[in-house]
């Protein structure tokens, strides 16, 4: 809010809260993936998947995990710790004159989300296959 009255009543804006605001919004969105996918807040296309069994849904869980959620996590992970790595090692700031320092840092969140994202993700699938197994999972 401080950063918009600056800018739009005495037009005068700060770098410094311009990037701070976006570093606090790209942490809390990074997150944010995990915890929303781990509570099932996260998008889904019910229109589809409201007129089929609940061990149906259970296998398109499955399969979604398997080959899209998956293979993207690591994908992201793959290239975002080199990433990482090359902003670490040389001290990457922002290029603005009077910008944060450590950049590595907000990118440091990049791996962080995702990695707990792919937690997540494991425990989800975890939980698929045991339900598919149990009789709770055959018996709907």
């Amino acid at each position: 809010i401080l950063n918009v009255v600056l800018r739009y009543v005495f037009k005068n804006g700060m770098i410094e809260l311009e990037e701070l605001q976006w570093h606090l919004y790209c942490i809390g969105w990074l997150v944010g993936l995990s915890s929303t996918y781990i509570v099932d807040s996260h998008v889904r296309v019910d229109v589809l998947s409201e007129r089929l069994s609940y061990r149906t849904k259970l296998w398109f869980e499955l399969f979604g995990i398997l080959i899209l959620f998956l293979p993207f996590v690591i994908l992201v992970l793959y290239y975002a710790v080199p990433f990482f790595e090359l902003s670490w090692a040389s001290s990457e700031r922002s290029t603005s004159a009077n910008g944060l320092p450590a950049r590595w840092f907000v990118k440091g969140f990049l791996v962080l989300g995702f990695f707990l994202l792919l937690l997540a993700g494991l425990s989800r699938l975890t939980r698929v296959l045991v339900t598919l197994r149990s009789k709770f999972g055959v018996g709907k």
